[in-house]
């Protein structure tokens, strides 16, 4: 399969990424500094502070080729903790629980990764579903669980792995952002670190870098990384993939739900680190964050059972697929941010169809007085909503899907 580009889009705005530093501060400059450490580190002699991190070699990190399981001797509520996963190790048939070994805490503990393996009977592809890269993200890690729990290895065809809490530093409080210690407190986004790096400059760059090369990617032939909207921001329920890659089309086409967001999107996220080394990947969007939608995860795990059919790993008839439903495909999102603080009124709801100069938004003061109108500047579909009744400015308050002609530049969404 070929390496997905990288689409380039406009000035406008993918769903949830930060704006461009200017210049490079002070702050830049010494995480700079500590990453030129670092790489110099890799070529110097390997010492027992960072046998762990090197312990997969570039070699490794390049095939993606694994070098077998490694046990650490360390069992965790029954389950037994590795630091390197070969699915191919395990028994065939059945159902493996185990954890994986993370980057270290300041404290000198780990961090701790739980994995489920189905690994099937028989000899088949090697499916990953994970969750839990930002840590407010409830939906996605039961539509998990959800799948994870209705197979029968017996019956299987190959293999299925899940990962269902990548940045537990982040759920430990439901947030969405890994709160590194390096100078303070940093709230660093999991989801714009990836394939990471062993020896990188901050814990959750190491974390995704260990993750990747000793667990994720020597395990799959195709990835789907779940995810919702973020605290204060509900979505639709739709898939982020890129179309113009047969693999990932054929998946994103299984899923009864109606809207696809054909874009890559921006470099960084897990999904586009996957494809970057020619794996098949994706990423379904599941409402809301913090709160379980449980009509919406159905949708998921009945599309998600579906590309499992369409890969041979479990067997049975297709459940309902986007051609069951009415699937609205856009290639850009327009966002609508706020000028003004105060209590927003959305005029339309999720999923509404809307056209270009169409009112969308309200915002008032506390003396009930209105200090804000919003409209939409193209006709498309809505897609996310500020779920906080209150907003200051700069905040998205809604997203709409729609289909740019021309993509040029790079789209950079806020969150």
């Amino acid at each position: 399969m070929r390496k997905a580009p990288v689409v380039v889009l406009g000035q406008r705005t993918s769903i949830m990424s930060e704006k461009p530093k200017e210049g490079l501060n002070r702050r830049d400059f010494m995480i700079a500094s500590v990453a030129t450490v670092c790489a110099s580190a890799v070529l110097g002699p390997t010492g027992p502070a960072n046998a762990q991190d090197t312990a997969a070699s570039s070699g490794d990190a390049e095939s993606g080729a694994s070098r077998g399981t490694i046990y650490t001797g360390d069992v965790i509520d029954g389950k037994k903790v590795v630091s390197m996963l070969d699915v191919n190790d395990l028994e065939p048939g059945q159902k493996h629980l185990l954890y994986f070994q993370g980057v270290k805490m300041p404290t000198g503990q780990h961090w701790y990764v739980s994995v489920t393996v189905a690994r099937g009977a028989k000899p088949g592809k090697r499916g990953l579903l994970v969750s839990g890269v930002h840590g407010d993200e409830m939906s996605s890690m039961h539509t998990v669980q959800t799948v994870m729990n209705r197979l029968d290895p017996a019956q299987m065809s190959g293999t299925v792995m899940a990962v269902t809490d990548v940045s537990s530093p982040a759920m430990e409080s439901i947030q969405r952002r890994w709160p590194n210690q390096g100078r303070g407190i940093d709230l660093i986004d999991m989801n714009r670190e990836w394939p990471g790096n062993q020896n990188g400059a901050t814990a959750p760059s190491r974390h995704a870098g260990l993750l990747f090369n000793r667990l994720l990617r020597p395990n799959t032939d195709f990835a789907i990384d779940f995810h919702t909207g973020t605290t204060g921001f509900e979505v639709t329920a739709f898939n982020i993939g890129g179309m113009d890659v047969p693999e990932v089309k054929a998946m994103v086409e299984l899923y009864p739900v109606g809207q696809i967001f054909d874009n890559h999107v921006y470099p960084g996220v897990l999904h586009n680190a996957f494809m970057d080394v020619g794996i098949p990947s994706f990423t379904p969007e599941i409402g809301a964050a913090r709160v379980l939608d449980l009509e919406m995860i159905s949708l998921f795990v009945e599309g998600t059972m579906n590309v499992l059919k369409h890969h041979g790993i479990v067997s049975g008839p297709m459940g309902r697929t986007g051609k069951d439903v009415s699937v609205f495909v856009g290639n850009s999102a327009f966002p609508i941010l706020a000028t003004a603080g105060g209590l927003v009124e959305h005029l339309v709801k999720l999923n509404d169809k809307v056209e270009a100069g169409q009112k969308v938004a309200v915002q008032r003061n506390s003396f009930g007085e209105v200090v804000a109108e919003y409209t939409s500047g193209v006709a498309g579909e809505i897609t996310g909503q500020r779920s906080d009744a209150m907003s200051e400015p700069g905040n998205p308050l809604v997203f709409i899907l729609f289909n740019k002609p021309t993509l040029a530049g790079v789209e950079t969404y806020p969150e």
